[in-house]
């Protein structure tokens, strides 16, 4: 085996959920890379002591290129594949249900019959002209 195509343990973890974190990160930039004692470490989530911890392994190759995605803080945010309002072309929009009276009322009728509530859907509303999409 060459050096390059070795797999080495990357990184320990005592939390399945951070190592899933880290894990679908590297999965993201195109590093492959997979979990081992995952289950075992899930057994007895809290415990501090390092008998099962999960391992990330990965290509040695790789491992320089993780390291730096992993400690990396800085998310570019890129502002052209935001949502904007269709009509202002505002940047603040939230989504939500609708605040639509017909919305409102056919919502009221299936809690006060069924006591259930039961949304149609959700929709984009901006926060400058309340104008919902």
């Amino acid at each position: 085996m060459e050096p390059s195509e070795q797999i080495i343990v990357f990184k320990q973890f005592d939390d399945v959920i951070e190592a899933n974190i880290v894990k679908t990160k590297l999965d993201a930039y195109g590093i492959p890379c997979f979990l081992s004692e995952e289950n075992l470490g899930s057994l007895y989530p809290g415990q501090h002591f390092n008998l099962f911890s999960i391992r990330l392994h990965l290509f040695a190759q790789d491992a320089e290129r993780a390291n730096q995605i992993i400690n990396e803080r800085n998310l570019i945010v890129d502002r052209d594949t935001s949502l904007q309002c269709p009509q202002c072309k505002s940047m603040k929009v939230e989504r939500d249900f609708p605040k639509r009276f017909s919305e409102r009322l056919s919502s009221s009728l299936g809690t006060l019959f069924f006591g259930v509530f039961f949304p149609k859907y959700k929709i984009f509303r901006c926060l400058d002209c309340e104008h919902e999409f």
